[in-house]
């Protein structure tokens, strides 16, 4: 018969909340932190125009929607200014030649166009007041609209990220005698970090039977390399100091087990800090298991390689040590 040690760590470590507060700590029954490193997290009774943040959004957005969306305001921009000319009337704006009311329109369209981008071409101008009142404010919102979307992009280029992959599972594998808590990382972009620091917190449901959650610091074998140019195998070693000695996978799942990874390191290109987090739940961990390897066969220049498409590879079931 195994015994399972009562772990229980200091009371001050016990209800470390990391931020989340002692109601999400007891009534949260999904994750905490998403795979993308987002929180699961709703905030309601603002305002509309309150909880919106515009700049923010355009600076997180993936690029392909920040793209449309340039595209989108130059083009409705421009339309709701050539509706504006044509609504001024025939006369007003110069050097116009089509005799149909949807070419007079693609005239008016594409004169906006010149004036929002300040090209004038000088084949069409504005003579009426009508029209010239509508030039000066377009004028404005073209130069407004181009400094705006300049000074986004620049910060968008210059802002410092990663691109940090982790394994889809985190394994619990034999490890010199005991067993360990490990998960594979690698950098997906060309830039090199340095200084990584790693930290691992285990969130569970407490063991004395009140329904709270405690936030557990987990001991990792090593938690910082100072260089990170290939991969990373983060492991915390299950010894007898470990919250998970003498536990097992259903153990994990009466927990609902959620591991939290907070990743942080120096971008060389920017000579700034980064950081990276994720989390794994008790679901997502394979027991009896090990990582297979990234590294390829050497080269015939003697240049090391890794395989960063085998980072999920788990190789067969391995017996339980000991």
């Amino acid at each position: 018969m195994i015994v399972k040690p009562s772990f229980l760590p200091d009371p001050e470590d016990a209800t470390r909340d990391l931020g989340f507060g002692a109601v999400v700590a007891r009534e949260s029954r999904k994750r905490l932190l998403n795979r993308d490193g987002s929180f699961n997290v709703v905030r309601e009774g603002l305002s509309f125009f309150q909880s919106q943040s515009p700049y923010l959004y355009l600076l997180t957005t993936t690029w392909p929607r920040f793209l449309g969306m340039v595209i989108l305001f130059f083009v409705v921009t421009n339309t709701l200014f050539g509706m504006a000319y044509f609504a001024c009337g025939p006369g007003q704006i110069a050097g116009s030649a089509a005799t149909t009311l949807p070419g007079q329109f693609l005239e008016d369209f594409f004169f906006s166009v010149q004036t929002f981008a300040t090209i004038g071409y000088g084949g069409m101008h504005p003579v009426g007041l009508a029209a010239n009142v509508l030039v000066t404010l377009e004028s404005l919102v073209g130069l407004l609209g181009f400094a705006l979307a300049t000074g986004i992009l620049f910060a968008r280029f210059s802002q410092p990220s990663t691109k940090i992959l982790f394994s889809r599972n985190a394994i619990i594998a034999p490890y010199r005698g005991i067993t360990a808590f490990e998960f594979r990382i690698a950098n997906a972009r060309s830039n090199e970090l340095i200084q990584m620091e790693a930290q691992i917190l285990l969130s569970r449901v407490r063991l004395d039977g009140s329904g709270n959650r405690e936030f557990l610091p987990l001991k990792l074998e090593r938690d910082k390399v100072a260089f990170f140019p290939l991969s990373w195998t983060i492991v915390h070693p299950i010894d007898e100091e470990s919250p998970l000695w003498g536990f097992g996978q259903e153990d994990l799942a009466a927990w609902d087990a959620e591991f939290l990874i907070l990743l942080s390191g120096i971008d060389e290109t920017f000579s700034q800090r980064v950081h990276a987090r994720s989390s794994y739940k008790h679901n997502e961990v394979v027991c009896g298991a090990r990582f297979a390897s990234l590294f390829n066969p050497p080269r015939p220049d003697g240049v090391l390689s890794v395989d960063v498409g085998r980072l999920d590879a788990i190789e067969k079931q391995l017996p339980p040590a000991g």
